[in-house]
């Protein structure tokens, strides 16, 4: 017989530590959970998948607002959210047959209880709505001029002097006081807004900053300097407009746009190319997600040099498949260097030459 899809999330969850370490190998245990940054396997505490107890198996990301079981996580992890060929890889992998019961299932045991994800699904849901208020207060109090605030001079730190494009980001704010739960204290933070696919605020992107000896601003010494307030999924960051200066959901038939996935190399690729779109995703999974309207005909995919971390790869990999399939053009632009973003490649070509890098 063939394993339909509630059997196989059952026989996932039961196996849910293994599998959340086969998925998301650069996560940690906490707990009962298996946590790391995205369905990508960034580090980090946004994705949290149970890995033991009743709810093993039950997944969310507090980022982006995706959950689900153990097979929806197979699909997002590796399939972009399709559950059928996750069937085939859940099968293979639990090393079921397609024409019989495996070995594990003919062991007598009673049946699972039906279980409703009714509670977990409106505990996250009422989550997401307090943190996207959280979020849109937080970018609506902070200054909207980021000229003179230790924002520019951070920015200016990693080589990116935004008076050089003649203005700043929109998208970029300074806020005095942002709360950080790691130090238990308000930290000065640059904040970035982050859209849906229809415009409107959805998240908040904070960067925590501290003061250095000589004066100069710096990304705060935390474990987690940068998080999201909010979900995100579909959404980015709206750094720069280019040729056009028109927005997104009026970009001119024909136009060319740069992804990427953080602020510091979406900036640094705005200077070296000012007169193309740049949008930053936030992080490499949501790439693939990214809505963008039909005008905009050829994507350039800038994507980090990750070394061998292979879900970043194949989140790459999902993002170029999903432009093309939407009849893009699609390039994909890395640096060469292992663990390089386009920052670095900015800031390396300008302490050596006074030159910008080549453009993408």
């Amino acid at each position: 017989m063939r394993h339909d899809a509630a059997s196989l999330a059952r026989m996932l969850s039961d196996r849910a530590d293994a599998l959340a370490r086969e998925l998301l190998p650069h996560g940690k245990r906490d707990g009962v959970e298996w946590r790391c940054g995205s369905l990508a396997g960034e580090k980090g505490q946004s994705l949290a998948v149970r890995i033991s107890g009743e709810r093993r198996g039950v997944w969310a990301d507090f980022s982006s607002g995706e959950r689900g079981d153990a097979l929806d996580l197979v699909a997002a992890c590796l399939f972009r959210g399709d559950r059928r060929p996750a069937m085939d890889w859940s099968r293979r992998w639990l090393g079921l047959s397609n024409d019989g019961a495996s070995a594990q299932e003919r062991i007598s045991r009673p049946p699972a209880p039906d279980k409703s994800d009714a509670g977990v699904s409106g505990e996250i849901d009422q989550e997401a709505q307090k943190r996207r208020a959280q979020a849109r207060a937080l970018w609506f109090h902070a200054e909207p001029c980021i000229a003179g605030t230790p924002v520019e001079d951070y920015l200016k730190g990693r080589g990116l002097d935004l008076r050089e494009l003649g203005r700043a980001p929109g998208a970029l704010r300074f806020a005095s006081a942002c709360w950080n739960g790691e130090r238990r204290e308000a930290l000065p933070a640059m904040v970035a807004a982050i859209a849906g696919p229809n415009g409107k605020h959805v998240a908040t992107h904070r960067t925590w900053l501290e003061r250095r000896s000589d004066g100069h601003w710096q990304k705060a010494t935390l474990d987690r300097p940068k998080m999201v307030l909010g979900g995100f999924a579909g959404g980015c960051i709206r750094l720069w407009r280019g040729a056009s200066g028109l927005a997104l959901g009026v970009a001119p038939e024909g136009e060319s746009a740069i992804v990427c996935e953080g602020i510091e190399t979406g900036l640094a690729l705005a200077l070296a190319c000012p007169e193309r779109r740049v949008l930053a995703a936030v992080s490499v999974s949501n790439m693939a997600r990214l809505v963008l309207p039909p005008s905009i005909t050829d994507v350039t995919l800038a994507g980090d040099n990750d070394g061998d971390n292979q879900a970043a790869r194949r989140a790459l990999e999902a993002a170029c498949r999903a432009f093309a399939e939407q009849g893009r053009t699609v390039r994909l632009a890395i640096p060469e260097m292992t663990g390089a973003d386009w920052n670095d490649v900015l800031r390396g070509q300008n302490d050596e030459t006074g030159t910008r890098p080549a453009r993408a």
